[in-house]
């Protein structure tokens, strides 16, 4: 059984989910642009990413979708476990069904990939299940049809997978701003953090390295980021 996750706010219990918590979603949660009314997170896992959200901003309510059933359940246990449980709804779907009676102000995503070799098989094999039943083409059409006009879209990828920019331009999704997210000052990016909208202007980029040259030390940029949910971050 895997364990539990502490933060400031919520608890994220695991156990269930084949996605577990893990830097990605914190940093997206922690880094998206979240704006009043309806917010929409797809493929929730957990519902990491919709409780640090609504955690940011309570001018929002949260749908989130999932299409494997653990998940949704995994993160309807921790909706209903936190003190959001008024303003998270979590939906058992795919995303190519869903059809809601509404657009979204803000929609976000951590879409499944291999994060390195050493990921357990069981976990791998689900990635690729995901992974074909929401290939990128997908997502970016799909987010296009349910975002407001004045929406914008985040999501988190891995650096080799930037070509996504250039989907999301096919369906009138502009990128607006991107962090490259680096392991330490020595290693190479590894993630992107990618912010689009129906705007086309120019990209504000920025770097974010997570660790200093000592392991577990973080830089003072992702305490900054990130201290409003990790417990061994003191708010400044």
């Amino acid at each position: 059984m895997s364990k539990g996750f502490q933060f400031k706010q919520f608890f994220i219990e695991q156990d269930k989910c084949a996605m577990k918590v893990g830097t990605d979603g914190v940093l997206l949660g922690a880094w998206a642009n979240i704006q009043d009314g309806n917010v929409l997170d797809i493929g929730s896992g957990t519902g990491l990413i919709a409780l640090m959200t609504v955690q940011r901003n309570s001018n929002v309510v949260v749908d989130t979708i999932d299409i494997e059933e653990n998940a949704f359940i995994q993160s309807t246990i921790n909706i209903a476990n936190s003190k959001w449980i008024d303003s998270v709804f979590a939906h058992h779907i795919a995303l190519q069904d869903y059809a809601p009676d509404k657009k979204y102000d803000t929609i976000i995503s951590n879409p499944p990939f291999f994060n390195n070799t050493y990921q357990p098989e069981e976990e791998k094999r689900n990635i690729a299940r995901q992974n074909l039943l929401l290939p990128f083409e997908q997502l970016v059409f799909h987010v296009n049809r349910l975002l407001k006009p004045e929406g914008v879209f985040s999501v988190v990828l891995p650096k080799e997978a930037e070509h996504f920019v250039e989907l999301a331009k096919k369906h009138s999704l502009y990128l607006n701003k991107k962090m490259n997210v680096f392991p330490n000052s020595k290693k190479a990016c590894k993630r992107v953090l990618l912010e689009f909208s129906r705007k086309e202007d120019e990209v504000v980029e920025g770097n974010l390295i997570i660790e200093t040259d000592k392991r577990h030390v973080y830089s003072s940029e992702y305490e900054l980021l990130t201290k409003d949910f990790y417990l061994e971050f003191k708010r400044g």
